[in-house]
C-alpha cells in the first residue's frame, strides 16, 4: 500500500499523530504483550536497570543513566530508538521534523497556510530521530539550540524573522530522542539553555525570543560523582528528570563471560579453530572483578567491561599467534598468555597513585589473585598429593607461551592426577586445552605455595 504523500492524503488514511512520549509508551505496551526482546545485546540489567527504564517509559518521564564508563549507558540509550515506529510523516523540507497536523516552524506554518491539504510530506526512519552529543568544553548554544544564519540575514530577511534561524542538534530532532552524555561537563550557561527547553519551551536565540514547543525525549547519561558534586549542574535542570536510574557492572561471573563473549571481535579469515576452556574465561572475568574492588585502582572511574573484552580478546590472539608459529591445528589461550594482557588493561584503568612502574605491578597482582581464586573454586590443594610427591622427588616441568601443546601432552603422564584434572575441567577435547588445563593446575599449585617457579630464558620451570 503506498504510504501518503500530502497533508490531505495522510489525513484520509486515518493517521493520528501522537507525541514522542506516546509513541514510545505505546510501542513498549506491545513489544510487552508480544513478550518481545525490548533491549537485545543488554546483559545483566533484567532484573535491575531495564525494569526502570520501562517504567520510565511508561511514566513518560526524561531519563538520565548514573554510572561509571563501560557500563552499557549508551548502548542502553541507542536502543530505545527501537522502540521508536519505524517511520514518521513529516513537512516536505523541514529542518525541525515538523508534524503535517502541527506545525511548530515558522516555514512548516507558512507552508502548511498556503497548501492546506496539498503540503508534501516526506517519511524518515527512526534513526533520523535520535541525535547524541558527547558534552565537551567547546560546546556552545548554537551547536544544540541553534544560531542566526548570516547567510539568510544578507540574503534580504531580518534579524527579527524566524526564518533566519539555523536550528541546533536539539530542535533538529524534534519528535525523537536526544541523548546527552556527561551532562555535568556542560557549561551552566548550556545547562540553562536545556532547562528551558524541557521546562518552559522557551528558546533563546541572539536576543530573538521564539516560542517552539519541542516535541523531545531528553536522555542524558553522567558519572555519580560529577552529578552529586555541587555546582557540577544546576538543581533545576536536575529536577527535571523524571527518573535517575543507577547503572552498574557486571553481578555475575557469567553476565561478564556473556558479555565478553558477545561483544569481542570475531574473524573467520584464519581457519583454525579456537577453544576458549571454561576457566580462563573465569579468570579474565575475575580480573576485572577483582579490579573493581581493589584499593589501588581509582572506583571513581570504575574499570570497564572494555578492559574484560580487551583482554579476551588478547589471550585469545596470543594463542592463536602460537598456534600458527608452531603450526598446530588448534588454538586454546592458557595461563602463560595473559602476561600480555597488560597492554590491554593499562590506560583502561586509573590507580590511585602514581608511581612509575606501580602499574605494571597491580596489574600483575591481579592476575595472580584471579588465577588463585579460580583454581580454589575447582580444586583444592590435597587432590594433588601424588602429583606434589613426584616434584619434591625432582619433577620438573617447563611451560611458556610459545611451547607448543605437545610438549605439555608428552608430560602428562608424569604427572599423577593431573589427567582427572583435565577432565574435570572438560578440556580434555584436543592437545591445546588439555596444555592450557596442565598451565593452570601448575600455577595454581604454584600460587598455593606448593610448587616453586623459576623463570629460565623466556619459559618457567615448575619444580618441587
Amino acid at each position: 500500500m503506498a504510504k501518503p504523500k500530502t497533508r490531505g492524503e495522510l489525513a484520509k488514511s486515518g493517521y493520528v499523530s501522537l507525541s514522542v512520549k506516546q509513541e514510545l509508551r505505546k510501542n513498549l505496551i506491545r513489544k510487552m504483550q508480544k513478550e518481545e526482546q525490548i533491549f537485545p545485546g543488554i546483559v545483566g540489567y533484567e532484573e535491575t536497570v531495564i525494569p526502570q527504564v520501562e517504567n520510565a517509559i511508561l511514566s513518560g518521564q526524561d531519563i538520565i543513566f548514573l554510572g561509571e564508563r563501560g557500563q552499557a549507558k549508551s548502548r542502553l540509550i541507542r536502543a530505545m530508538v527501537n522502540i521508536l515506529d519505524e517511520e514518521l510523516p513529516i513537512i516536505a523540507g523541514s529542518e525541525v521534523n515538523d508534524d503535517p497536523f502541527n506545525p511548530i516552524s515558522r516555514y512548516g506554518q507558512d507552508i502548511v497556510a498556503e497548501k492546506g491539504d496539498g503540503t508534501p510530506i516526506v517519511w524518515i526512519d527512526r534513526e533520523r530521530r535520535y541525535g547524541e552529543k558527547l558534552s565537551t568544553p567547546d560546546i556552545t548554544v548554537a551547536d544544540l539550540i541553534g544560531e542566526v544564519d548570516p547567510i539568510k540575514v544578507a540574503e534580504g530577511r531580518y534579524l527579527a524573522d524566524e526564518l533566519t534561524i539555523h536550528y541546533g542538534l536539539i530542535p533538529r530532532t524534534n519528535r525523537g530522542i536526544f541523548a546527552i552524555n556527561e551532562l555535568p561537563d556542560l557549561a551552566e550557561r548550556i545547562q540553562v539553555g536545556l532547562f528551558n527547553i524541557m521546562e518552559d519551551r522557551d528558546v533563546q536565540i541572539k536576543g530573538y525570543r521564539i516560542r517552539l514547543p519541542l516535541d523531545i525525549c531528553l536522555i542524558a547519561s553522567a558519572n555519580p560523582e560529577d552529578y552529586t558534586n555541587r555546582g557540577r549542574i544546576i538543581t533545576p535542570l536536575k529536577d527535571r528528570f523524571g527518573a535517575h536510574i543507577r547503572t552498574h557492572y557486571p553481578r555475575t561471573v557469567e553476565q561478564e563471560i556473556d558479555i565478553m563473549e558477545q561483544e569481542r571481535e570475531h574473524f573467520e579469515d584464519t581457519g583454525l579453530p579456537i577453544s576458549v576452556p571454561r576457566f580462563m574465561k573465569e579468570i579474565l572475568a575475575e580480573i576485572s572483578a577483582l579490579a573493581r574492588r581493589s584499593p589501588d585502582v581509582n572506583q571513581r572511574s570504575g574499570v570497564s567491561v572494555r578492559v574484560s573484552i580487551g583482554n579476551y580478546e588478547t589471550s585469545v590472539s596470543n594463542a592463536l599467534r602460537r598456534a600458527i608459529r608452531n603450526n598446530e591445528s588448534e588454538a586454546a589461550p592458557r595461563v602463560s598468555d595473559l602476561a600480555y594482557i597488560l597492554a590491554s588493561t593499562t590506560g583502561k584503568i586509573e590507580l590511585e597513585s602514581v608511581e612509575e612502574g606501580k602499574e605494571s605491578r597491580v596489574i600483575e597482582d591481579l592476575i595472580k589473585r584471579g588465577v588463585l581464586n579460580v583454581f580454589n573454586r575447582y580444586f583444592t590443594v590435597h587432590e594433588f598429593d601424588g602429583l606434589l610427591r613426584r616434584f619434591e622427588e625432582g619433577l620438573v616441568v617447563e611451560a611458556s607461551d610459545m611451547l607448543p601443546a605437545r610438549h605439555y601432552t608428552a608430560t602428562l603422564g608424569e604427572m599423577e592426577g593431573l589427567g582427572e584434572a583435565v577432565k574435570r575441567l572438560e578440556a580434555d577435547e584436543s592437545p591445546a586445552t588439555v596444555a592450557s588445563a596442565i598451565e593452570f593446575v601448575l600455577e595454581g599449585l604454584h600460587l598455593n605455595r606448593r610448587v616453586n617457579k623459576d623463570k629460565h630464558e623466556g619459559a618457567v620451570r615448575y619444580r618441587g
